[in-house]
């Protein structure tokens, strides 16, 4: 962080905005999340910002107070939406004599922190809707956190402070909404709080994308991962992910190609033939990784990301952005959301990349750890058959290991951990995506074959990927 974005502290910030007499709001704080308002009130000046401070600890007064959830759950989103939703109206309700000049907010939180045992995975979903201006528009900024101190207290403390970086950033920083993202872990750091997830919404945020924003916590380090819906929608990994069977496909998609929907369709149909694969449980994921997504000089063209993730959309894919360069710290990630049986779909290159053993020189353990992973008792690779420079076709019969590694590989084989991706398409095995994208930068050829006819279409309507005007 630069010296210009250094953060002036919590205190100071919840002082500020007790100062700003247009700011006014009320607390609703469920569970271990105490803290926030109790940084307010020890700033000092208080009463000009806190109208209600409200811990509805007890679940039957929670219940009473916001209603109950379908889930039975009381730390999710939508117990975190009716809080917003109940509190910002009885504001608005009560304090009618004030609206022309105030400002109006409710922060909410809903949190499970460690527990005694330490058995449980703390987290917890906070929120705040606000005004920028007396009787303006409503807003809301969401956010989902892992709490990661190992001790009760630290996460409650840590809680409180990005309670209150939450509602300093919406108020001092909402023109800027990546500095703003960034603020929120100001006097923290990504080894105590994890954001998975952020959502803008609201007329003063109508330009903000919040795929961007979820590839900004992954860029900046906040998260490994984030995923989004085909709608766009920014999805919590949990909510996304678990107890389903997950199926994995990772690209560079700039752009998509036919052997892509090729290898993603014959893929996932021989998946579900599997004996103990539930086809209403599937989720299937395209992942963009940060590395796929720099250029040679490691920065990330922000449209270009937005063109890939477009066209992925419009094939109804759900999309994880991830800093996993290597493919079992991917499944590693996986692996925490379900258990039950997940595919990797991919190209032979992709296997050979895998039994490089450079690539986990910085892996304790080696190849054989980083295997461990990859290869658990629920995962299995589908690999889909290519054809060489030489024009032979490679797949699981003609592929070669290092000598040292034969062994290894045989023994994954005989284990069903590798499958070749039956019926593969041979007219499509010499797609090479560098260069379908080198023929669209040039007009020339005919690349539309080569990819989706609604790619094709998107690529020409908007001159996607450099495709000339």
């Amino acid at each position: 962080m630069t010296a210009s974005m250094k953060s002036i502290g919590t205190k100071q910030k919840a002082l500020n905005i007790n100062l700003d007499r247009s700011i006014y709001g009320s607390f609703a704080e469920i569970g271990a999340g105490q803290d926030v308002a109790a940084n307010f009130f020890k700033a000092g000046g208080a009463s000009g910002t806190i109208a209600k401070t409200i811990s509805a600890y007890d679940m039957a007064f929670s219940d009473a107070i916001y209603g109950e959830e379908e889930s039975g759950k009381y730390v999710c989103e939508p117990r975190l939406m009716k809080m917003l939703t109940r509190e910002f109206k009885l504001l608005r309700v009560r304090l009618t004599e004030t609206a022309n000049e105030k400002r109006f907010f409710a922060f909410a939180n809903t949190v499970s922190a460690l527990n005694y045992q330490k058995t449980n995975d703390a987290h917890g979903w906070i929120g705040l809707r606000f005004q920028l201006k007396p009787n303006g528009p409503v807003n809301n900024v969401v956010i989902h956190v892992n709490m990661l101190d190992n001790d009760n207290i630290l996460q409650q403390q840590a809680l409180g402070v990005i309670g209150v970086n939450l509602l300093y950033g919406c108020y001092f920083l909402h023109a800027d909404p990546e500095k703003l993202l960034l603020s929120l872990l100001d006097d923290l750091s990504t080894d105590r709080i994890e954001i998975d997830m952020i959502r803008f919404e609201g007329d003063d945020f109508a330009d903000v994308d919040n795929r961007l924003m979820s590839l900004y916590l992954v860029k900046h380090g906040y998260t490994q991962a984030a995923v989004f819906g085909p709608d766009g929608t920014v999805m919590q990994p949990y909510d996304a992910l678990a107890k389903k069977h997950i199926v994995a496909i990772r690209g560079r998609f700039r752009p998509v190609t036919n052997i892509f929907l090729d290898m993603l369709k014959k893929g996932q149909a021989q998946f579900e033939q599997e004996s103990d694969v539930d086809d209403d449980k599937i989720c299937v994921l395209s992942e963009l990784t940060l590395r796929s997504l720099e250029d040679g000089s490691h920065h990330i063209n922000e449209k270009d990301f937005l063109d890939r993730v477009d066209i992925l959309c419009s094939l109804g894919q759900t999309v994880l952005i991830s800093n996993f360069h290597e493919y079992f710290k991917l499944v590693a990630f996986l692996t925490k959301f379900s258990r039950l049986k997940m595919a990797l779909i991919m190209g032979m290159p992709n296997l050979e990349y895998i039994f490089e053993e450079k690539h986990y020189n910085q892996n304790d353990g080696g190849i054989l750890s980083a295997f461990a992973y990859l290869f658990g008792p629920n995962i299995k690779l589908y690999l889909y058959p290519t054809i060489d420079d030489g024009g032979a076709v490679l797949n699981l019969k003609t592929f070669k290991a290092a000598p040292h590694l034969r062994g290894l590989l045989q023994y994954l084989i005989d284990n069903k951990k590798l499958e070749d991706i039956k019926k593969s398409d041979e007219k499509l095995m010499n797609i090479r995506t560098d260069k379908v994208l080198a023929m669209i930068q040039q007009g020339a050829g005919d690349w539309e074959k080569l990819v989706p006819e609604s790619v094709g279409k998107l690529i020409k309507e908007h001159a996607l990927f450099g495709f000339p005007q």
